[in-house]
C-alpha cells in the first residue's frame, strides 16, 4: 500500500491518509470544501462548496497518476437532500464518464460544509 498525499488538498484533520493506492486501485478520503492554502471553508451555497470539494477530490486523483475519467465510484454526502439538483449540476461537469456512485443526506458534516466527496478510482 502507498500513502496519497498533496498540498494541492487540504490536510487530513484527522488519524487518516488523503488517499491510500492498493491493488491498482486510489482510494480516496472524503473531501470537503477548504481551501488547502488557507484551511477555511470555501463558499456558502452548495454550488460553490461542491466546486471547491470536487477540486480538492482532484488533486489527490492528480497525486496518484489519475484524472475524474478514472473514478469508478464515487459516495456523495449532502447535509441537505434539497440540495440534490444543485450538487449535480456541478457534479456532472467534472464526473462525465458517470461512475457508479451513492447519494445520501446526512444530520451533520465535518465543520458543518454543506457536502462530501470521495472516490474510488482505477489506475491501471
Amino acid at each position: 500500500m502507498k500513502k496519497i498525499s498533496t498540498e494541492k488538498a487540504p490536510a487530513a484533520i484527522g488519524p487518516y491518509s488523503q488517499g491510500i493506492v492498493a491493488g491498482g486501485f486510489l482510494f480516496a478520503s472524503g473531501q470537503i470544501p477548504i481551501d488547502p492554502a488557507s484551511g477555511e471553508i470555501v463558499g456558502t451555497d452548495i454550488e460553490q462548496q461542491a466546486q471547491q470539494a470536487i477540486r480538492n477530490v482532484g488533486a489527490i486523483l492528480a497525486e496518484a497518476g489519475a484524472d475524474y475519467g478514472k473514478v469508478v465510484k464515487t459516495t456523495c454526502f449532502l447535509a441537505d437532500m434539497k440540495d440534490f439538483a444543485a450538487f449535480n449540476s456541478v457534479y456532472e461537469t467534472y464526473f462525465t464518464e458517470k461512475p457508479a456512485r451513492s447519494c445520501v443526506a446526512v444530520k451533520q458534516l465535518p465543520k458543518d460544509v454543506l457536502c462530501e466527496v470521495e472516490v474510488l478510482a482505477w489506475l491501471g
